[in-house]
């Protein structure tokens, strides 16, 4: 078994230290640190046997163009008990949409189960576990409109993730590059 995997888009360091300085006054929440932050593609889990190296190769196979997104906005999704996770999305959505179904049909392809939820891409911020639901709209209402200048996307990256006292280290395995775009 491999440790857990992902595929992702990493973000350049000018919207990640943005986006961590945004991080506080939410109680209860988890922060992830800058050097955490991308946007996930697919998420693998844990592969047995070959099947990573599977992945890899597939990955290599696959044909797109890169594209421009930016940060815009901030928003939360919902669990049980209210709000679990606070997000920053990113606009426009439609070049990753495409990209992730291109990974997701290659992934079918080499036997990876299909994902079963809508993929939204989003850039993760922090967990919330307990948070009071005032803070967290205190959170929103003063974020809800951060924006980033549109940043280049020329890549995607196989990582995997690291278990350790401090929380997940994110390494990555393998970058494979988009052809230019237009």
């Amino acid at each position: 078994m491999t440790p857990p995997l992902f595929i992702a888009v990493s973000l350049p360091e000018p919207v990640t230290e943005r986006l961590a300085g945004i991080g506080g006054g939410v109680p209860g929440a988890r922060w992830v640190p800058r050097e955490n932050m991308h946007i996930t593609l697919r998420y693998l889990g844990e592969l047995e046997g070959t099947l990573a190296d599977d992945v890899c190769v597939g990955l290599t196979e696959i044909e797109a163009t890169g594209f421009d997104l930016a940060i815009d906005g901030v928003d939360h999704f919902d669990g049980r008990k209210g709000a679990h996770v606070l997000f920053a999305g990113v606009q426009p959505r439609e070049p990753l949409k495409r990209l992730h179904d291109k990974i997701e049909i290659q992934l079918q392809r080499i036997g990876v189960k299909a994902e079963e939820r809508k993929y939204h891409p989003h850039v993760t911020l922090a967990r919330l576990r307990r948070a009071p639901a005032d803070r967290v709209g205190r959170f929103l209402e003063a974020n809800g409109l951060l924006m980033s200048p549109p940043f280049q996307v020329e890549s995607f990256g196989l990582y995997e993730s690291i278990r350790s006292h401090e929380g997940p280290v994110y390494r990555e395995l393998e970058r494979f590059a988009l052809q230019p775009g237009d």
